[in-house]
């Protein structure tokens, strides 16, 4: 999720535990320590640009490494500020280790994935329950944070955690009806799927993009899930074959090891692009749901050295067009 929802999460928990006296620095301290998992965005480096995609949402946002991110936050602010404030480092730590504690199950939430029982496995988990950015999801979280801490109302930060759960229970919901759809729509079509997944689009839990398997490609519909369920055809691709579009890759290059590290992080969902013999891109995520683009990619180059690495790019482009497409699917039009 974005930085600020991740905040606002982790601000909503330990003001529920705090007495009303601490409620601002319960706040404080669970904004900052909610966000600090994502801190470890800078760890990237200049010659292996896909470093940051192994390292992001691993071992700052497991499990195990939550009382040791919490306790990092903890000795930080506490003598930056919480000390001045008389509060003591057995609460200061409470109250990060409990922000902390909610980055992890949150981006967890999102289709992005996350290594929550890293080192024991490397395995993203996604649930696919809420968008990356959502202010339906945020906005009435904020609200509730910032009220609890000016009226020093602990209940009022409860039903801000209430509101977060009761959200995501939608989305659930929602999610189970995207996956039952696209069940539906392989077997019409005849198709024998190997695995399916649904992830509602940016910014709301009412219009869903649905994609699944078969042996040789990637099939992906729109769904819109109001009181009525309506379906926008969508587009297919190849799955990517490395036999058939990279014969001339050296299974031993950095360039195969890079392609490999993609495809974990795509969690196999990649594709090669019709327009591009040489680029493979993340199939998963595209501006209008139904169509197969990607956002994010790696070029490879068939006259590479042996120990250079893939080039990766990052590709949200956007138009009116495209925007006004969305908008009319997620209008039901």
């Amino acid at each position: 999720m974005d930085p600020l929802t991740q905040g606002a999460l982790g601000a909503s928990l330990p003001q529920t535990v705090s007495k009303p006296k601490n409620i601002v620095l319960a706040c404080i301290l669970g904004f900052l320590s909610g966000m600090a998992p994502d801190l470890d965005v800078f760890i990237k480096s200049k010659t292996d640009p896909l470093l940051f995609l192994e390292y992001h949402r691993q071992f700052t946002h497991s499990l195990i490494f939550i009382p040791i991110g919490g306790l990092i936050c903890a000795t930080l602010f506490y003598w930056l500020f919480a000390r001045r404030s008389k509060l003591s480092f057995k609460h200061t730590y409470l109250f990060c280790t409990l922000g902390y504690a909610t980055h992890g199950l949150l981006d967890s939430c999102t289709s992005y994935g996350t290594q929550l029982f890293w080192p024991i496995s490397s395995h993203r988990i996604s649930w696919d329950t809420i968008s990356i950015i959502d202010p339906l999801f945020t906005v009435p979280l904020l609200i509730f944070i910032i009220s609890a801490a000016i009226k020093k109302q602990p209940k009022i930060a409860l039903i801000g955690l209430l509101w977060a759960i009761t959200y995501q229970s939608v989305g659930v919901v929602q999610k189970h009806r995207a996956t039952t759809v696209g069940w539906e729509l392989a077997e019409q079509r005849g198709h024998q799927h190997i695995r399916l997944s649904a992830k509602p689009t940016f910014a709301n839990l009412l219009l869903w993009k649905v994609m699944y398997e078969t042996e040789d490609h990637f099939y992906t519909d729109a769904v819109r899930l109001g009181l009525e369920t309506k379906v926008y055809p969508g587009t297919s691709i190849a799955k990517l074959n490395i036999q058939r579009d990279f014969l001339w890759l050296d299974p031993n290059s950095q360039q195969a090891k890079d392609l490999k590290r993609f495809a974990w992080f795509s969690q196999d969902y990649v594709a090669v692009d019709p327009n591009d013999s040489i680029r493979v891109f993340d199939a998963r995520y595209s501006l209008i749901p139904t169509k197969i683009k990607g956002l994010w990619s790696i070029r490879l180059n068939p006259n590479a050295n042996a120990t250079d690495h893939v080039e990766y790019k990052h590709e949200p482009k956007s138009d009116n067009k495209n925007r006004k497409e969305f908008f009319e699917m997620l209008k039901g039009l």
